[in-house]
């Protein structure tokens, strides 16, 4: 009992040097003034309001005003922070009396230069000041934590109070009676104990920081106060704070390791084995120690562009300049009064990668992005654009996705065979240290606001695939596991890139036959580009030198019109905008819609399963993001085109095969041999059975598929797709012409008709045979042409319906079926 007594007569101590380090520091937030102000008087206003609690003071002032206080803070931060919180209270509270005196007041520290990689934090920086920056990939539910607490004896009912708590429930040493030693039996009063926010949040080594060959290491980081709930998953973030030494709990958790089973070969061996285990057979734990940061401000890195505090009916200017300077401003401004805005954005992203110019442009759409909405009933409309690139090895197709990964803010790379669906989507974990189910984020909600580029995704699994329907049409990501119930967003872009089947693109068959895609995620995507390894001397010289010039001259061979900082912030303060639709617009959609229906019908490019309601607001989308690129208020009519242009190329222009002009011929001579086959065999048995066996003749040996594709004097005849299209669009453009020609002059000058009714047969191929005459060189090229265009318009009358015969009798009775008149079809649209 003496010991005791003699312990509470002890005085506490007092920290000198800290006690002059809370006088500089409260003589800085006095004197400390910018144009004749004292800076943080104003600052500290927000305090007044009950949630506010914390003021972040800026380091480089600090230095500025006294460079020997801002060194002893660097060097420990964690010893004197609590009296740098009592310099601001007291200062706070001088200056605005409406602060209660009972409210705790926090300092925060940000423009700390001193950052330190997660790599290199050693046990000798604990306690000093410090920033460091990673990428979020997991956070804890904000928790109440007790900072300081109010005890009662049960014994003597003695209140014990500021009992301070150091990151675990810390209990009084002794009962502060002289005449009760209690020594446990303490309860806690919540009323009079002080709480404060708490949330634990898991960062990740970025990328960049990331040495060769290492695995990605991850640090604990504790905020406190405001400074919950500023970090989402996915986010990167530089964090300023101290590192400090937290208790182990999970290694206190549950039973201790396994017992090692004893031989039964000899009692020595038996000792031994339980020897081994020491104190933890009986249950003794060691409490062990682990590092952690402890974080007083919190900043985002890369911001993404979000609209949040901006106003929709505000000007697109006045945006702009409340979040930047004026320097940046008139860049700003330059930039969108270029009028080859278009080509210089694409040529600044991507210096290196040669030619591609539709899938450049397709991907800075996509980085500008449509508008998203919320119709009156709740559903949101998303206004991300998804692509994907389809393509032959070495087409650069990994390349488009690395580059934007390293340019957007928020942009997640994963390759498709290596990832599964909870990696893509959400995964439910349990917590280390409270057993709870936690979510930890996949590269979807990683990407939230940003680009996530899934390279090999035709080699992803088909449960894998599934899994990201939701996420690219309704953008949300639905779990349901282990008790966690819960939707979370997933606003992102997919980046995706592919290879055909067989590693080589057929362009004999459709698009769909050349991935391994399914229907209902190939409608997901807006644009789809597919990237051919042709054979051609111009472009493959292009490419070489190019290739040679990157290798042999790199500084001079790469030529950006702006910088990668001017075309991202030209990106972020374009996504402010939310451009409105123009009534001319809107007509001129419905008319592109229209178009793209009706020549998916017309039995050219007969892709029906493509141009779909989809495929509208992927036009809707794109025409948004043009608007956007050139910072207009108002999407206008050459927006709209130029989108559906893009539409058209990405698909259209490689997916059809070749044009088989005999097809129907040789099929039907193949049915009529294949059936004269069957029914010579049908009389050799009939044959067999009634007399002997006879050995068949040379005559009776049935026709083969070789011989039944050349019977009739003609072989198979092909011609590109492109050229037949062709072909196409000049006999529709001369039909038409020649068809006005007749309607002006059926009615003479004297009011009689006249005798012409049309274009025949056999003038429409003289017509074409003198258009091409200067590239025939001989009389076999001149039939063999006047063969092909004779079956191209058999082709479009029979199968395509694009032309269509008029069968007439002349003035002797009989019909011209052999050289009927030819007239477009009235419904037929011209292609682009």
């Amino acid at each position: 009992m003496d010991s005791v007594l003699a312990s509470q007569l002890v005085q506490k101590c007092t920290d000198k040097v800290a006690a002059k380090i809370q006088t500089a520091f409260s003589n800085f937030l006095y004197e400390y003034m910018v144009d004749g102000v004292v800076k943080y008087v104003k600052l500290s206003e927000h305090l007044t309001r009950l949630e506010n609690n914390t003021l972040a003071i800026s380091y480089s002032d600090l230095e500025l005003h006294n460079q020997n206080l801002a060194s002893a803070i660097l060097e420990e931060y964690h010893r004197f922070y609590p009296y740098l919180c009592r310099a601001l209270k007291s200062f706070a509270i001088h200056h605005h009396e409406e602060i209660p005196k009972s409210k705790e007041i926090y300092v925060g520290f940000k423009d700390l230069q001193n950052l330190q990689k997660i790599r290199e934090l050693r046990n000798t920086k604990v306690g000093s000041l410090m920033s460091i920056t990673g990428q979020v990939v997991r956070t804890h539910p904000v928790h109440p934590e007790i900072v300081s607490g109010t005890f009662i004896c049960l014994d003597c009912q003695t209140e014990i109070k500021d009992v301070e708590q150091q990151f675990k429930y810390s209990l009084p040493a002794i009962c502060r009676n002289p005449q009760c030693g209690n020594r446990r039996k303490f309860l806690l009063d919540p009323n009079k104990s002080k709480f404060v926010d708490f949330q634990k949040i898991r960062i990740q080594e970025t990328q960049a920081e990331l040495p060769r060959g290492s695995v990605p290491r991850t640090l604990d980081v504790v905020v406190r106060a405001e400074c919950v709930e500023q970090a989402q998953a996915g986010d990167r973030c530089q964090f300023v704070g101290t590192l400090i030494v937290v208790p182990d709990v999970s290694k206190l958790a549950g039973p201790g390791g396994p017992k090692v089973q004893p031989s039964n070969e000899s009692r020595k061996d038996k000792n031994i084995a339980e020897g081994i285990q020491g104190l933890k057979a009986l249950g003794v734990r060691e409490l062990s120690y682990r590092q952690a940061f402890l974080a007083c401000h919190v900043a985002n890195t890369n911001p993404s562009a979000d609209t949040s505090g901006y106003d929709p009916n505000e000007s697109f200017s006045e945006a702009v300049k409340n979040r930047v300077d004026d320097e940046k401003w008139e860049k700003v401004c330059s930039m969108s009064n270029d009028k080859n805005l278009y080509r210089n954005l694409c040529s600044s992203l991507f210096p290196t990668i040669h030619g591609n110019e539709e899938i450049k442009r397709g991907i800075l759409l996509q980085l500008f992005g449509g508008v998203p909405k919320t119709t009156e009933e709740g559903t949101s409309l998303r206004g991300d654009l998804n692509v994907c690139i389809v393509g032959d090895p070495s087409t650069a197709k990994s390349q488009f996705l690395k580059k934007v990964e390293e340019f957007s803010p928020r942009a997640v790379y994963t390759s498709g065979k290596a990832s599964s669906a909870a990696g893509l989507t959400a995964a439910v974990v349990r917590d280390e240290e409270t057993n709870e189910f936690v979510i930890e984020a996949g590269a979807l909600m990683l990407a939230d606001n940003g680009i996530c580029c899934i390279d090999e995704f035709d080699k992803m699994e088909i449960r894998d695939q599934v899994a990201i329907h939701e996420a690219m049409e309704q953008q949300t990501i639905s779990i349901a596991k282990a008790g966690v119930k819960a939707t979370l967003n997933a606003r992102t872009s997919i980046l995706a890139a592919a290879n055909p089947i067989g590693g080589r693109y057929d362009r004999t068959k459709s698009l769909r036959k050349n991935i391994a895609l399914s229907a209902p995620i190939m409608s997901r995507f807006d644009l789809f580009f597919v990237l051919v390894d042709e054979c051609n001397e111009v472009v493959d010289y292009s490419i070489a030198r190019r290739i040679v010039d990157l290798h042999t001259r790199l500084d001079h061979s790469i030529e950006r019109h702006y910088s990668l900082d001017e075309v991202q912030r030209y990106i972020q303060l374009s996504r402010l905008m939310k451009p409105k639709i123009s009534p001319e617009a809107e007509d001129c959609m419905v008319s592109e819609y229209r178009r793209m229906r009706e020549r998916d019908s017309c039995g050219i490019a007969r892709s029906s399963w493509r141009i779909t309601v989809r495929q509208l607001e992927s036009l809707i989308r794109l025409s948004e993001a043009l608007a956007r690129l050139y910072c207009k208020d108002e999407v206008q009519p050459k927006h709209v085109k130029e989108a559906a242009r893009l539409l058209d190329k990405s698909v259209i222009r490689v997916e059809m095969p070749d044009v088989n002009l005999l097809e129907e011929e040789e099929n039907h001579e193949i049915e009529m041999m294949e059936e004269a086959a069957r029914n010579q065999q049908q009389q050799e048995e009939q044959q067999q059975e009634s007399e002997d066996m006879i050995p068949p003749t040379p005559s009776q040996d049935p026709p083969t598929q070789e011989s039944a594709a050349t019977i009739g004097g003609h072989a198979s005849q092909k011609i590109s797709y492109d050229e037949y299209t062709k072909i196409t669009r000049l006999i529709v453009m001369y039909l038409r012409r020649k068809e006005e020609e007749i309607e002006m002059q059926q009615l003479g000058e004297d009011g009689m008709e006249t005798d012409d009714t049309g274009i025949r047969r056999s003038e429409l191929v003289g017509w074409y045979l003198e258009e091409i005459e200067n590239d025939i060189e001989d009389t076999e090229e001149l039939m063999a042409k006047k063969v092909s265009i004779e079956n191209v318009i058999k082709r479009l009358v029979q199968k395509d319906r694009v032309l269509l015969e008029l069968q007439t009798e002349d003035g002797s009775g009989s019909s011209s079926s052999n050289d009927p008149y030819i007239v477009a079809h009235p419904d037929y649209v011209i292609m682009d």
